[in-house]
């Protein structure tokens, strides 16, 4: 079995955070196996021939693709080709075979594009819990330009590092996870802020009554998405209705400039008529080539194109946050089995009840299951990638950069078969160096940087190839065992992540003590070490007050020689519980605290400003060689 599982990409041995050689069960291995091949006899995977990767001074073409028909991306017919003309751009082209299939023909940079004068610094934004006293509830879309506004003042070269802002289903209690997207290729309007919308302030007076009950959400910490929801789509209702608004027309022509997006929102009408399962709809609903959607979006016309429209508002109002600073986006590791993205390349996921996830590391000692189904690497590769294409051009749309969750996924994803748990979990491999390859080109293309994060168990060789492809890495203060002042250059340092605890979480001991009520098994060597190590860094006593230690915290991530630098507005209020808890469903309020004062207090407090002049104050090496890694 181990040879066979090997030509699938199965890995049945891996090597963990300790050291250790852990082997896979070979029932599980087995499991992924099978899922892999969907029940077919044939050995080999499929996609053969579907992609061929090259770089723009590679002209030689493989024995099986001579004499293809080559027709560029922009429709030129170069003819039968024995090799690559010298002057074929970047970008994604076609090969005609003889034998009547097609190649998708990937020219690609090979690295990412890194400005030259990247050395920035900036606020991480949890944006669901930044929210002002104008906010409905939870932090949107206009609270990310004050920040972004704030940063502006504060002086250097700001950027902003937004969570992921993924569409999820449109259903009354959406999902409250950044990272469990229905779609990574359209966005959430749930951020929407609904008085600076078209339209809004000649409704003002009829939708006082929904901003009212929007703002007295704020009065409790905890966010209640429902409700949130519930108000900000009456209110996009009532704007849609107004009477000859040309944003029907804007939003058939949108469908009809971009199908994908087209067959989003019939997508969403669907949830909205049959609900949040389509794995449940309708048999003639259950594929995007299904009979029954001619009817249907006829019959439910208004609702296709009302979400359209939805999409446009979104884009609008992250291109006024990106016209301040540049936008680095987060772009989540997978995507939820009943979304969009599962639904519209449904051939390409795995849906049988395998999800991803991550084996035991320093800081998650029972693994982690993330409840998305993975997407398999072979018919990902047969589709010529254009759900990874699709997902990166959305994330660079509005931004300057983009942050990958778990890049580690572009090497090898941890598969959890159905039944079993993260302790029982298998790697798969994926087409590694095209995925980079089509990373690269988009980067390239878009204009923009991207940050790898490489937290947890990573293997041997990857952060070296990411860096070779000048992607950031990602470093850690409370990961670290090495002051910031050693980091590597070409990275994004943080004091934290929304999966770690706050600094101050992890100082007064809150965090520990709250993984322990909730029986998380917590490695509490490490955490204490890690606190020992940031005590010996800063120089204080034990019984140091938070705010010092924060703000110390700060003046040391300063010192690190990476090209951008970001702080949580959580470590800056004093926060104790971190956003997410990993591991938990129901007893920890997971993506779902607001932070403990409105957004306009926080910028203003004293704590916010020395975070922030820290950062912003801090001086560029002068004279420096390579980029250290």
């Amino acid at each position: 079995m181990s040879d066979r599982a090997a030509r699938w990409g199965v890995q049945a041995r891996y090597v963990d955070t300790a050291g250790e050689r852990r082997q896979a069960p070979p029932a599980s291995v087995q499991a992924v196996l099978d899922a892999l091949r969907r029940g077919e006899e044939r050995d080999e995977p499929p996609g053969s021939g579907a992609v061929h990767v090259c770089r723009p001074d590679q002209r030689v073409l493989p024995e099986a693709l001579r004499g293809a028909r080559l027709v560029t991306e922009d429709g030129a017919s170069l003819g039968p080709v024995a090799s690559l003309p010298p002057d074929l751009p970047l970008g994604y082209h076609t090969l005609e075979r003889d034998d009547g299939g097609l190649t998708t023909l990937v020219v690609a940079p090979g690295a990412c594009h890194l400005p030259d004068d990247l050395w920035a610094w900036g606020w991480a934004l949890q944006l669901f819990s930044a929210r002002s006293r104008q906010s409905w509830g939870m932090g949107d879309l206009a609270d990310a330009r004050a920040v972004a506004g704030a940063s502006r003042r504060a002086g250097g070269q700001p950027v902003l590092l937004l969570n992921p802002v993924h569409a999820v289903n449109p259903v009354p209690e959406p999902e409250a996870s950044p990272y469990s997207a229905g779609s990574r290729c359209f966005r959430n309007p749930i951020y929407l802020r609904i008085d600076q919308l078209p339209g809004a302030a000649a409704m003002a007076e009829e939708l006082e009554p929904l901003a009212g009950a929007g703002r007295a959400l704020n009065d409790e910490r905890r966010i209640d998405r429902a409700e949130v929801w519930r108000l900000k789509r009456a209110a996009l209702e009532r704007l849609w209705a107004v009477p000859h608004s040309p944003a029907r027309s804007a939003a058939e022509a949108a469908m009809t400039a971009d199908p994908v997006l087209g067959a989003f929102a019939a997508f969403s009408a669907a949830v909205d008529v049959h609900g949040g399962a389509w794995s449940r709809w309708p048999a003639e609903l259950r594929r995007r080539d299904g009979t029954g959607w001619g009817a249907f979006t006829r019959d439910h016309a208004d609702r296709v194109a009302f979400h359209a429209w939805l999409q446009g508002l979104v884009g609008d109002q992250l291109a006024g946050v990106q016209g301040l600073v540049p936008v680095l986006h987060d772009l989540a590791v997978g995507t939820d089995r009943e979304g969009f993205d599962a639904w519209y390349w449904q051939d390409v996921f795995v849906l049988d009840g395998t999800r991803i996830g991550a084996p035991s590391d320093q800081f998650n000692t029972q693994g982690q299951d993330w409840g998305l189904p993975p997407m398999d690497p072979w018919r990902l590769r047969a589709a010529a990638y254009e759900p990874v294409v699709r997902m990166l051009r959305c994330a660079f749309e509005h931004g300057s950069g983009v942050r990958l969750d778990h890049v580690m996924g572009l090497f090898r994803l941890f598969w959890i078969p159905p039944g079993r748990g993260p302790d029982e979990g298998v790697y798969v491999r994926q087409p590694e160096a095209e995925l980079l390859d089509v990373v690269a080109l988009e980067s390239v293309r878009a204009g923009g940087f991207v940050v790898g994060e490489d937290l947890g168990t990573v293997e041997d060789g990857v952060r070296e190839e990411l860096a070779r492809r000048r992607m950031l890495a990602y470093r850690v203060v409370t990961l670290a065992e090495d002051p910031p002042a050693a980091f590597p250059e070409l990275a994004l340092a943080a004091a934290s992540t929304h999966d770690l605890p706050t600094v101050a979480g992890l100082w007064t001991g809150a965090d520990l003590a709250a993984q322990q009520q909730l029986a998380m098994a917590p490695n509490v060597e490490d955490t204490r070490a890690a606190r020992r190590r940031l005590r010996g860094w800063l120089g204080v006593d034990d019984d140091a007050a938070v705010t010092d230690v924060v703000e110390g915290t700060y003046r040391l991530l300063a010192e690190a020689p990476s090209l951008v630098v970001v702080a949580q507005l959580e470590d800056a209020a004093g926060v104790e519980e971190r956003p997410n808890m990993p591991g938990t469903v129901g007893p920890w309020p997971n993506w779902s605290l607001a932070l403990p004062r409105p957004l306009e207090v926080i910028l203003a407090e004293e704590a916010t400003a020395t975070v922030a002049a820290a950062l912003a104050g801090r001086l560029r090496p002068s004279g420096r060689g390579p980029l250290r890694r």
